[in-house]
């Protein structure tokens, strides 16, 4: 999109246009009868909210330790001093919501989650071709992927965008902006957050340019059909990303949110999406994971709906991923963590991985990478080899 073709950044305002969701206001007095109802669902938001903060934390651990490099992390981490977390944890980083605190370790790590997502924008980039494309990552709050993807692929060929909470978007929004980022940006993303493709919302929660675009929006909310949400393009090959996400709403305003996504994009359209959630809540582990979520006020509340990979891959599959019959084409496919860092991770780079810090808690890091998962399902794509080479789990 040319900067001339821009939509004006008045629509990303809280609230937007007609349909385009209420305000924190507004939705209080929807969810409850009672004002005690009201602000149960406040606190309940922000807890959410909160747990970017654990994220953020959890990556900076991550880079401190070499696991990963990433020059924009530091700059949007906000917590303070970041103490040196557990191998354990520093390998798997398996939760936004820092769940190496609630299991008394000292934080959750970021390896192989960021690994494995990354593994997946990479298989939909080259699947998808020349030309433009897009990702819509939903819930990004610290997140600074697009600003990576920028760092290794030069050429603006994607546009992405995030959705978080206002509170989020308005949050990172002012940290990108601050001189420090925006130098980061330019040096090593070749990124211009000043140039005069650039425009922030009047009440500084929205974020546009012609190749990335921060939308606050709550998902429970999302506009309707012909109010399309600022800058998005339902021409351009599409991938839909869920990091710990959609497990905090509902089972039925989950699926609500990826039937809006399916059903938004005509089937000419290329679409991919990856969610990155917990599963296997039945079994010890699993209990005590759970109860010691909810003693932080945190409800996993798709967790038993989708508890296993067949019901993760089902659940892609209702939603139209899969094996078009008529083509042969698209696929649904599920992998816990474990699998993924056995499968997916090159010897080579284990080796890497390994030798950064002794880590004497393997078999805890087995059981906990066994009650994470990555799913993933393509429609649409003229070359579906890229995602075949993805391996899957069958159990």
């Amino acid at each position: 999109m040319s900067a001339p073709a821009i939509p004006n950044l008045n629509s990303l305002r809280r609230g937007g246009q007609r349909g385009r969701g209420r305000s924190r206001a507004d939705h209080a007095a929807h969810v409850g009868a009672g004002h005690g109802s009201s602000r149960n669902q406040l606190h309940h938001d922000e807890i959410v909210q909160s747990t970017d903060n654990d994220a953020a934390t959890s990556r900076q651990s991550a880079v401190d330790a070499g696991y990963l490099e990433d020059p924009f992390s530091a700059l949007l981490h906000t917590g303070g001093p970041v103490t040196r977390r557990l191998p354990l944890m520093n390998r798997g980083r398996f939760l936004a919501v820092n769940m190496a605190r609630v299991l008394n370790l000292p934080a959750a790590g970021t390896y192989v989650r960021t690994t494995c997502i990354d593994r997946i924008v990479d298989t939909f980039l080259s699947s998808a071709g020349e030309g433009r494309k897009q990702i819509i990552s939903l819930g990004a709050g610290s997140d600074t992927r697009y600003f990576r993807l920028r760092q290794k692929r030069r050429k603006p060929d994607v546009i992405y965008h995030e959705l978080d909470f206002e509170a989020n978007t308005r949050r990172k929004i002012s940290q990108l902006r601050s001189p420090s980022f925006e130098a980061a940006a330019k040096q090593f993303a070749e990124v211009d957050l000043r140039g005069a493709d650039v425009q922030v919302s009047h009440d500084a929660a929205g974020l546009m340019s012609s190749d990335y675009v921060v939308h606050p929006q709550d998902l429970r909310h999302l506009p309707q059909k012909e109010d399309l949400l600022t800058g998005m393009d339902m021409t351009l090959p599409t991938l839909i990303i869920s990091e710990c996400c959609l497990v905090y709403l509902p089972p039925d305003g989950a699926d609500a949110v990826l039937h809006y996504f399916s059903k938004l994009f005509p089937k000419t359209t290329p679409l991919a999406i990856a969610i990155y959630e917990p599963i296997r809540p039945h079994d010890s582990f699993g209990k005590t994971m759970v109860s010691n979520l909810m003693g932080r006020g945190i409800q996993l509340q798709t967790l038993e709906k989708y508890a296993g990979l067949e019901e993760q891959r089902t659940r892609l599959r209702t939603h139209g991923f899969g094996d078009d019959e008529a083509s042969s084409r698209g696929g649904a496919e599920a992998a816990d963590i474990d699998f993924v860092w056995q499968r997916w991770i090159a010897p080579e780079e284990k080796e890497r991985v390994e030798g950064l810090e002794w880590m004497d808690e393997v078999e805890e890091f087995v059981l906990l990478a066994k009650h994470y998962c990555i799913c993933w399902g393509w429609k649409g794509f003229g070359d579906d080899s890229p995602w075949n080479d993805l391996p899957g789990s069958r159990s």
